[in-house]
């Protein structure tokens, strides 16, 4: 059994730092790079290409709202063209600078509101699925088990990774707890350890109501700009681990 182990990075911006992206990178198989627009800069993207790469990791683009202020997690009602213009946008920029560092793009994943809002509406997921595949259609689409956006994706003949969220939790129809719900995230590492290992093995995540929602894991978000996510993110390696399930970035050769 095998799963990836991912995590959003070079959110930092100016001034500004967020989260620690060096540190998680020896616990993780893939990197969502932010591509400015609900954070990171140009040289703060950079750098973050340069040591993903020096760290083996699979290096993705994270596209979210042009929402520097509140952190690309405020929903927008924008037209279904535009999305896919500031996707493109993106993607084609941190895919530049990953090109000129020698590396290669390997996945998108959208941020934040834009995740959320291709999670359940079909028509932001198509134009979002539309954007990769004029760019790259080898490229591996990054969306929420059973949503919107991993429907597209499939439909539209791209490589789909199913994820799953370490550290969220889930209501009954299989939706994330929205953030400014008490218990959206859960904080103790131990309860996230186990509840992430019952979903690798059993398929299955316990719902805020206790009913079991089924999900298709193939890589774990560990939310980078959360407090201890370095901690945790080793944490819960070493718990995978020692469950017998196997570390690797999707669509990638096993290390060694």
């Amino acid at each position: 059994m095998r799963v990836d182990l991912n995590a959003d990075l070079g959110e930092s911006f100016g001034a500004f730092v967020i989260g620690d992206d060096a540190a998680l990178l020896g616990s993780i198989t893939s990197a969502n790079i932010a591509c400015g627009f609900h954070g990171g800069d140009p040289s703060v993207i950079r750098r973050t290409v340069r040591l993903a790469l020096a760290a083996h990791v699979a290096v993705g683009a994270h596209p979210g709202l042009p929402d520097l202020v509140g952190f690309g997690r405020r929903e927008m009602r924008i037209a279904e063209g535009e999305v896919e213009d500031l996707v493109l946008y993106q993607v084609a920029a941190l895919g530049g600078i990953i090109a000129a560092e020698g590396g290669s793009l390997h996945h998108v994943k959208p941020h934040g509101a834009l995740y959320t809002m291709a999670s359940r509406e079909r028509p932001i997921a198509t134009a979002i699925v539309r954007a990769v595949r004029v760019f790259d259609p080898t490229l591996i689409l990054f969306a929420q088990s059973g949503s919107q956006l991993a429907r597209a994706g499939v439909a539209a003949g791209l490589r789909v990774a199913c994820e799953v969220f370490a550290d969220r939790a889930y209501q009954p129809d299989g939706t994330l707890v929205p953030r400014h719900e008490v218990g959206a995230v859960i904080e103790n590492p131990d309860a996230i350890v186990r509840r992430v290992t019952q979903m690798v093995r059993d398929r299955k995540v316990a719902a805020v109501d206790g009913s079991l929602v089924s999900v298709t894991v193939d890589t774990i978000c560990v939310h980078g700009d959360t407090p201890g996510a370095v901690e945790l993110a080793a944490q819960l390696r070493a718990g995978l681990e020692a469950a017998g399930v196997k570390l690797g970035s999707v669509g990638l050769p096993a290390a060694g």
